[in-house]
């Protein structure tokens, strides 16, 4: 029977209801408590071969016959009123099809504009026009002969500058705006009773994304169906914003990304580039392919959000009993703000807590989600500063953490969480580390001029999922199966995992099911963000695979003439009394049949709290004569629910713990005050890390069921590992030297600032 529910979710730290379309009933938790064939086993990726082969065919990768090349003029001032736009020298350029400016382009709806071309451009790299030509080249020439006439316009890049005195000058109401708030108890009057207070200033620089394949579209118009390939972690989303910017019904724009090179959270929707690519496309009836090059990566696709943020807390009798948290995110030209005050009003049972988050408009390039957006920045001044009210109580850090980890109900929501183990994260990562030889103020390291020191740092995120999600699992007279899912597989190993949830449930063997994916032809699916995917499309498939199940057993008992109680399907063979019949054979005798099962994702409860949880230790060595800092390890422990694949799962987290050592030790833009051009948009000028700089990183997972999340008792890991990587680095840092870095990225010049202040020598 069909149904209208409820449902409630998180994504990114924010809550919210929705009502979901469900027909008949969920399955109960899986359990596999004595084994299963696939469930918990670690597989390498159904799609290894192409991959490591070349045979997997990423957007960038594709060029059709006639295509048209796409290239944007950006603006070279970080804010400026366009008043005219000269393009006849580069229309009369040979090979040069087009050029669209705001001038002649139709309105075209863009993430709250009503245009993709503004007529005042605020920040370096802004889209002024763009150019169709017949190859690369020529289209790249056609940029430097438009004239464009700019009047300038007075900007501010730099998120403590836009807090002073040139701020009023941006924007009649201001730049400065409150975005969050949360208040539980009295903290003023706490701080007043505390036995010890820390009152500490934090700042985290802006992070780029990096992703190895930039942003990028190609598109092809043939009079009726828009077809685009783009680099995306939304098909979906990508379709909605096409519809809206273009006025087509959905039935006409299919989105296609097979395979993507990553994209941390900038990917998650429309770009100007993808309606640029399908304007020139619809106009000239040629696929058009438009894709950035990395220095426009760095200028226009988004960003993590520098921080300021501002701590005070209190202690009594060896507990924490008061927060105060404010912070202002830059966030350039974006919408919204990723609010780093997350972890403060959720992760710890503190009585007394009062947090306020702000958004500084300024003229840089927009933020965009950056796993874990905010809570990464949030985390590495909340997890600092328990470290410094720790060490001001002469309490263990771990140990006061332990005493405000217990809690069963969301402070928030005031909702049990369906699970939680941090503790035993706690236990597992403390072993696993050696916390019993961690030492105040460090110990010796491995020469004169080196310390060596041990940190720690908690972690809590959603990862519940959700729905709507859908999967179909198509099983063929041969016995072979087809999963067709709405998601897409960002470089996580979705295909894998969704195969081993389909492979398992349904009783065939993992090499004959064939995933599909990455396709808005297909049955919906949500963005692969927020740590969502698995939790919110793995349901789905187990639905769909055991729907196509029952109907191969009752198809079996017919064809048999067995009662369908006595048989079960086996590594793809029906099993009776001993008798293995394989599934082919059986559906032989039907010939040209097709079973299809059908999967929904069935609401979340209204009174359970989903939440991920872990805890990361970190043992570096840090050179007090250079100010380097070594990290020998990392010990990530990890409480995200069933495992399903601890193979792709691990690797996973060690990406994240990586992409944490760039944030914590050398990932920052630099940009030019005056000019608000960025200074570090290659790979040259802005230092992610290597193999080099790659620790020992060992993962461990409580992998307990969270039997309450959904029927397959896993939630999300995509964003975890990277929450508490830097703090724990920069707690270790604190405890081998004994000076505070309170900035990050940690580099060299900050250590060494920090060990002058705190009259540190070698």
């Amino acid at each position: 029977m069909t149904r209208i529910l409820k449902s409630i979710e998180e994504f990114e730290g924010e809550v919210s209801e929705s009502l979901v379309i469900v027909d008949g009933h969920d399955l109960p938790p899986a359990r596999h408590d004595g084994g299963s064939p696939e469930i918990g086993r670690s597989r390498r990726r159904i799609d290894a071969t192409q991959r490591v082969t070349g045979r997997a065919r990423y957007t960038q990768d594709l060029y059709l016959a006639g295509m048209l090349h796409a290239r944007i003029l950006r603006s070279p001032h970080a804010r400026a009123r366009v008043r005219r736009i000269d393009t006849k020298r580069a229309e009369a350029l040979p090979g040069v099809r087009g050029v669209l400016h705001r001038f002649n382009t139709p309105k075209t709806p863009f993430r709250g504009d009503d245009v993709i071309f503004r007529e005042e451009v605020r920040f370096v790299g802004e889209e002024v026009c763009a150019v169709a030509a017949d190859d690369e080249d020529t289209a790249r020439e056609a940029l430097a002969l438009i004239e464009v006439d700019y009047e300038r316009l007075p900007h501010v890049v730099d998120l403590e500058e836009a807090l002073g005195d040139v701020a009023p000058q941006l924007e009649s109401d201001g730049n400065v705006s409150e975005s969050g708030s949360h208040k539980r108890g009295d903290t003023k009057r706490a701080l007043k009773e505390a036995d010890v207070a820390v009152d500490v200033t934090y700042r985290t620089s802006t992070q780029l994304h990096n992703a190895l394949e930039t942003h990028g579209a190609v598109a092809l118009y043939d009079g009726e169906m828009l077809t685009v390939w783009e680099s995306t972690q939304h098909v979906f989303g990508v379709r909605t914003g096409l519809k809206n910017a273009l006025k087509l019904p959905y039935s006409r724009i299919r989105v296609i990304c097979d395979y993507m090179g990553g994209g941390f959270g900038a990917k998650n929707g429309v770009g100007k580039y993808t309606i640029v690519a399908s304007l020139f496309a619809m106009r000239f009836g040629k696929a058009v392919r438009c894709v950035l090059t990395r220095d426009e990566e760095n200028l226009a696709a988004g960003n993590r959000s520098a921080t300021l943020q501002q701590l005070r807390l209190g202690a009594k009798g060896g507990r924490i009993t008061a927060i105060e948290h404010t912070s202002w995110s830059n966030s350039g030209q974006g919408k919204w703000i990723a609010n780093p005050t997350g972890p403060t009003n959720t992760l710890y049972e503190v009585a007394n807590v009062n947090t306020r988050s702000y958004k500084v408009v300024t003229n840089a390039g927009s933020l965009s989600a950056f796993r874990a957006p905010g809570y990464v920045e949030g985390a590495f001044a909340l997890e600092s500063a328990i470290d410094e009210l720790a060490e001001a109580a002469g309490v263990d850090p771990l140990t006061l953490r332990r005493r405000h980890a217990g809690a069963g109900k969301d402070p928030i929501t005031g909702n049990r969480y369906s699970d939680k183990h941090l503790l035993e994260c706690y236990r597992i990562g403390a072993k696993e580390i050696g916390w019993d030889r961690r030492r105040a103020g460090g110990t010796r390291g491995s020469a004169p001029h080196r310390r060596r020191g041990i940190g720690m740092a908690s972690q809590i995120w959603g990862g519940g999922g959700g729905p709507p999600a859908y999967a179909t699992v198509h099983v063929d007279p041969d016995g072979s199966v087809v999963l067709t899912a709405g998601t897409q597989d960002i470089g996580t190993g979705t295909r894998t995992v969704l195969a081993q949830i389909c492979a398992d449930e349904l009783g065939v063997e993992l090499d004959d099911v064939r995933v599909q994916i990455g396709d808005s032809a297909g049955p919906f699916g949500p963005m692969s963000a927020g740590s969502m995917t698995l939790a919110s499309v793995g349901p789905a498939v187990r639905l769909a695979a055991h729907d196509a199940r029952e109907q191969l057993l009752g198809a079996a008992a017919g064809v048999l003439e067995t009662p369908k109680a006595e048989l079960r399907l086996e590594a793809g063979a029906i099993v009776s009394k001993g008798a293995r019949t394989p599934l082919g054979e059986v559906l032989g005798k039907v010939d040209n049949n097709t079973v299809i099962g059908k999967g929904i994702r069935f609401p979340n409860a209204d009174d359970l709290a989903q939440k991920t949880f872990s805890a990361q230790f970190a043992e570096v060595e840090v050179d007090v004569r250079t100010g380097e800092i070594f990290v020998e390890r990392i010990v990530a422990a990890l409480d995200v629910g069933r495992i399903v694949n601890p193979l792709t799962a691990a690797s996973q987290v060690e990406g994240g713990v990586i992409q944490g050592i760039g944030f914590a030790l050398s990932e920052e833009r630099i940009v030019d005050r005056a000019l608000g051009r960025v200074m570090s948009g290659n790979l040259e000028g802005y230092k992610v890390p290597t193999v080099k700089d790659v620790p020992t990183i060992v993962v461990k997972f409580v992998d307990r069921p969270d039997r309450r999340a959904n029927n397959l008792g896993a939630k999300g890991l995509g964003e975890p590992p990277i929450i508490p990587t830097a703090a724990a680095i920069a707690n270790a840092v604190a405890n081998a030297t004994g000076a505070r870095v309170r900035h990050s990225p940690l580099t060299r010049a900050r250590v060494l600032e920090a060990l002058a202040l705190a009259g540190i020598r070698d």
